[in-house]
């Protein structure tokens, strides 16, 4: 199962469902509050005079529908996208009746066509804003030349120039296009960060319960030695005293070796799960192996091996933390999925740096997505690697991961295979530097011991 998978990703019509229709009614009632205000004031303060009857008719439209989903639909009712959709397109079509009969483009409140096209940006997906994006293009355009002009007490009719009529209008038309984009990528990607920080925090409970079940099982070993010691010591007992009954002699000993079975089992266990409970912190070369090792056996060679500039050095004790486990692990698996038969992880270390690098023969990073290597959810899935499947969620994963211990990260490309030289086989595809500053991951107390041996 891949990361993704994990978490059950959702396309942009699935969250168009967490849309709740009450949200949508309240907005609507607010809107209609501000269209009967405006109307008022109009009449009262300015002396307009706009054809209250057909005016009064379209809000009164709103206020109808608004009432009839009231009491049709549950409160709780979740707006599919279609359903979505055409709650939008009906708040577009009743303002734009309100502005043909109030002025048109001269009325200044011709620019909240806006807020449908937007909501739809942020919930629903591209077709569905481009539907309302384009139906409000429409009918901005059609009301700059067709709409009953908005009158004075006395008659006289209240228009803006020709020139900033059509200002209005283009600045109305660009705003819808551009806002449009603007809120639909921005909302992409905040949803996208946020599933892929989801399968992040999913990763790591899942290591740290795995790293938790050794100490469990060393407490289970610990607890059922007792009543084990106490069944092998009850059935020798029964099989001496059974001796001259054959059958219930053998029963006897059979449960005292099965007794003797689970105590070895238990211990075997319980010193796997003493283990892991105690090594809270590990020579480098154990983690970057544990991390390394469900990989090992793929079909494809691991190399794990020391730099050159190590020698002569201790190796460090670092902290065995989940994230630096299931991160290099992550790592590793890329460069499994794509070498074409041997991946190489190197570490290497300094009085201030350890460090850890993963490489492979297989075909690297494709260039121009080099700087975007990191980010979840690729839009193209062979964006990242030739005949890549995933979408970068893994990557990502063990970005997050290894960040969160202090770690910095680099993405690079070996030697290219054209000019590799034969007979010298090498890292020709991707490379993968991890660097952690000494102080960020080294175990408390002295990272170096007696019983670490020296780098030959």
């Amino acid at each position: 199962m891949t990361e993704s998978s994990a978490i059950g990703l959702l396309a942009p019509g699935e969250r168009s469902q967490w849309i709740r229709l009450r949200t949508l009614i309240w907005l609507r009632w607010v809107a209609i509050t501000g269209q009967i205000v405006a109307l008022g004031a109009a009449y009262a303060q300015f002396g307009l005079r706009p054809p209250l009857g057909p005016v009064c008719a379209v809000i009164g439209a709103a206020m109808i529908v608004n009432l009839a989903a009231i009491f049709v639909y549950p409160p709780n009712t979740r707006l599919t996208r279609r359903g979505a959709l055409k709650t939008l397109l009906f708040d577009l079509v009743q303002l734009s009746a309100l502005l043909f009969l109030t002025g048109g483009l001269n009325n200044p409140f011709a620019l909240l066509v806006l807020t449908p096209v937007v909501i739809s940006a942020m919930a629903l997906g591209q077709r569905c804003t481009l539907i309302l994006a384009t139906s409000a293009g429409v009918l901005i355009t059609v009301m700059m030349f067709v709409f009953l002009p908005l009158e004075n007490a006395r008659g006289v009719e209240q228009n803006l120039p020709d020139i900033f009529r059509f200002g209005f209008w283009a600045a109305i038309v660009i705003g819808v296009a551009f806002l449009s984009v603007y809120a639909n990528r921005v909302t992409s990607e905040i949803n996208s960060m946020a599933d892929a920080l989801l399968a992040t925090q999913m990763a790591l409970a899942r290591e740290q319960k795995l790293t938790d079940l050794g100490g469990v099982v060393a407490a289970y070993a610990h607890e059922l030695g007792t009543p084990l010691a106490t069944i092998t010591l009850v059935s020798s007992e029964l099989a001496e005293e059974l001796s001259d009954d054959p059958d219930l002699r053998d029963d006897a000993q059979l449960i005292r070796q099965q007794a003797d079975r689970c105590r070895d089992i238990l211990r075997s266990m319980g010193r796997a799960g003493k283990d892991d409970l105690h090594m809270h912190s590990a020579p480098l070369s154990a983690v970057v192996t544990e991390a390394a090792e469900p990989h090992q056996s793929r079909g494809k060679t691991v190399i794990i091996e020391d730099a050159p500039a190590n020698s002569g050095t201790r190796q460090p004790v670092i902290a065995r933390r989940p994230e630096i486990i299931h991160g290099l692990r992550n790592l590793v698996q890329n460069a499994v999925d794509f070498a074409a038969s041997t991946v190489w992880v190197e570490m290497q270390w300094s009085d201030h740096h350890i460090g850890v690098r993963v490489m492979d023969d297989g075909p690297g990073y494709a260039p121009q997505v080099l700087e975007r290597i990191g980010d979840p959810f690729m839009r193209k899935r062979a964006d990242t690697r030739p005949g890549y499947e995933g979408m970068g969620l893994g990557l990502f994963i063990a970005k997050t991961l290894l960040e969160r211990t202090g770690a910095e990260l680099s993405f690079a490309n070996g030697r290219d295979p054209a000019h590799a030289r034969p007979g010298d086989p090498g890292p020709t595809g991707a490379v993968v530097e991890v660097i952690w500053t000494r102080s960020d991951i080294a175990a408390s107390g002295p990272d170096t011991a007696e019983n670490l041996p020296m780098t030959p």
